[in-house]
This record gives C-alpha cells, sequence and structure tokens, in this order.
C-alpha cells in the first residue's frame, strides 16, 4: 500500500516561506527550525553546511525552501555540524482560561 501524500511545510504556511506564521503547528515548527536553521549557518555556504553535517546539500536545500520535512537523523546532524540548538523549544500548553495545564504524574 502506497503512503497518503502530505502537503510540504511550505505549503501549509503562507507565502513567502518562511517569513509568515503558519495557523499549522506542525508546519509551524519545521518554520521555526528552518529560520534557526539559517541563522546558525551564519552565511556559510550550502555545500559546506551539508558536508559538515554528513548531508546531501539537496537534501539541506530541499529543508530550507519547506519542500521537505527534516527527519530526525538529519536534524541531529544538523545541530552537531553546526553546533548549534535548532529544533525549537515549545511554550508551555496551555487550557482555556490561561491555566497551564500539567502532565499527570504517575503514583509515586
Amino acid at each position: 500500500m502506497a503512503r497518503t501524500a502530505r502537503s510540504t511545510p511550505a505549503e501549509l504556511a503562507p507565502a513567502p516561506w518562511p517569513d509568515r506564521h503558519s495557523t499549522d503547528p506542525s508546519a509551524e515548527v519545521a518554520r521555526q527550525f528552518v529560520l534557526n536553521l539559517h541563522d546558525a549557518m551564519e552565511g556559510r555556504s550550502l555545500r559546506s553546511v551539508a558536508e559538515d553535517a554528513g548531508i546531501h546539500h539537496v537534501t539541506l536545500l530541499k529543508i530550507l525552501h519547506g519542500r521537505a520535512w527534516p527527519d530526525l537523523a538529519t536534524i541531529s546532524r544538523l545541530e552537531i555540524g553546526l553546533n548549534a540548538d535548532l529544533y525549537p523549544t515549545r511554550a508551555p500548553l496551555r487550557k482555556p482560561g490561561g491555566s497551564r495545564s500539567k502532565p499527570s504524574r504517575a503514583a509515586e
């Protein structure tokens, strides 16, 4: 059975990618990742960053243009290669009314 095609991050965000906020939570994480990645590249060439990370430069290009979802191995390689935290942190969850939601704890 074939996998169902899914939209790319850029398709789930308003143009121009990655400059505008996406209302899709996963696409917004991808957008923030790309912004962090771009900042961490500090003007270096695409090929040099890809080489240091041990990934193909086309993979990096697709991620930067929002045409691909980076997998965990790629994210890890980029973070190690750039010596930077790229994956965005998540804001605390809030319940309607403003109170923070806390994860339930197992009996201690």
